[in-house]
């Protein structure tokens, strides 16, 4: 999924350099929303992973937080 994402994002950075040049400016500006839109989701994942990870190593080392009791 990590993949896929910056795929997009990259994809979106090319097209919006592509209206740029064009002097569309609106529809670049969309494309580039899109993009960074792209990037966030694909660091909303890879964040959800690493805490997902360090809960795991938590719960084995015994390491609870008293609000999870």
């Amino acid at each position: 999924m990590k993949v896929f994402w910056l795929t997009i994002s990259g994809t979106c950075v090319g097209v919006a350099l592509f209206f740029l040049f064009r002097r569309d400016f609106d529809t670049a500006f969309i494309v580039a929303v899109a993009g960074a839109v792209a990037w966030f989701l694909n660091y909303r994942v890879r964040m959800k992973e690493l805490t997902g990870l360090s809960d795991e190593q938590n719960k084995r080392d015994g390491n609870v937080d008293s609000d999870e009791e």
